[in-house]
């Protein structure tokens, strides 16, 4: 970018010099006033032509000279300006060409269908838990603001588009958000993304209770409600001050606690063993629940509770060992 600002000046500058030169050199020659000198100083530099002129031996030779470089530094600035846009179009080719090069090599990534307030909390929160993710916002303006700046994958184009959201490898993703700005979007989306991925965990947002019901219908997994979570959060202000301080504060200092759900495969090296014999406490993460495969639910779990296939662990600890348990998990699924 920088590259480019510093070619548009260089040329600004030597078109103005030879205006300013042709100028000059026309005024000592012919004698005309400086606003005459200028017409025909532009005129020449323009390759317009210029009007008859009389002129001595000198005045001659230098509007040969003149002209001559008129033509050389015209050429050179239109080519200059010329390869500026070129490789300007021919840059984003390849920078789209790269992002979905990217793109096809993620595996469990996360997608997020829209870059509003809501979508940039989103990105920004998977960001800093150094969580692999793709946008997919239609405003480009919003894309290069955000995503180019932070260096985020995206796709450009409208989320309600199946194609757009097979770019955004939806069938390869292990969750889907959309935070569209309207409920019927992200109806659409959940609808769309649920018949490219039967299995994909989808997270949409939702204004109202008959929105709610519609995008349950459609597939979602899991619907909030701006509105609502805000509601409760702000009960449980009241009811827990405590609790939701020492949260917030432990989130402010570099987000060092996670809640998240480690779900146990078959290749899973916890399988068969007691919570008491893992060494998931050793490591700063504590199951507070388990949720069996038939839907039991232990909560919370003896220390003599097998671990079974299916079954899905509640952890809460360190933000790094958190997601090193999980990802340790998901090598062994894809071996």
């Amino acid at each position: 970018m920088l590259r480019n600002l510093r070619r548009v000046v260089l040329i600004f500058a030597l078109l103005t010099t030879l205006t300013l030169v042709g100028t000059l050199g026309f005024r000592i020659t012919t004698g005309k006033p400086w606003i005459d000198s200028l017409y025909l100083a532009v005129n020449v530099l323009t390759t317009l032509g210029s009007e008859p002129m009389t002129l001595d031996d000198k005045g001659k030779l230098f509007v040969i000279c003149y002209i001559v470089a008129c033509l050389g530094i015209f050429t050179y600035s239109a080519f200059q300006l010329g390869q500026w846009i070129v490789s300007a179009e021919v840059g984003a080719l390849f920078e789209r060409r790269r992002m979905q090069h990217d793109i096809a090599k993620l595996r469990n990534h996360y997608v997020v269908c829209g870059l509003g307030r809501m979508g940039l909390t989103i990105c920004e929160y998977l960001h800093d838990r150094k969580q692999a993710f793709v946008v997919v916002e239609a405003n480009e303006a919003l894309v290069h603001q955000h995503c180019a700046e932070n260096g985020w994958l995206y796709v450009a184009g409208d989320a309600t588009d199946d194609e757009v959201l097979v770019r955004a490898g939806i069938e390869r993703a292990r969750a889907l958000a959309t935070v569209l700005s309207t409920d019927a979007d992200n109806v659409y989306v959940v609808l769309s993304a649920r018949m490219l991925a039967a299995k994909l965990q989808i997270v949409a947002r939702a204004s109202d209770q008959k929105a709610i019901e519609k995008m349950q219908r459609a597939g979602a997994t899991r619907i909030v409600s701006p509105f609502s979570t805000g509601a409760v959060k702000m009960a449980r202000f009241m009811l827990n001050p405590s609790i939701e301080d020492f949260l917030e504060v432990a989130d402010a200092r570099g987000n060092d606690l996670e809640l998240a759900d480690i779900q146990i495969g078959p290749h899973s090296p916890y399988i068969g063993k007691p919570l008491s014999e893992t060494d998931l406490r050793s490591r700063g993460v504590m199951v507070i629940g388990i949720r069996r495969a038939n839907g039991e639910r232990l909560m919370p779990p003896h220390a003599n509770a097998v671990i079974q296939p299916g079954d899905c662990l509640f952890a809460f600890g360190s933000s790094e060992e958190v997601n090193r348990v999980i990802g340790e998990y998901e090598s062994a699924q894809e071996k």
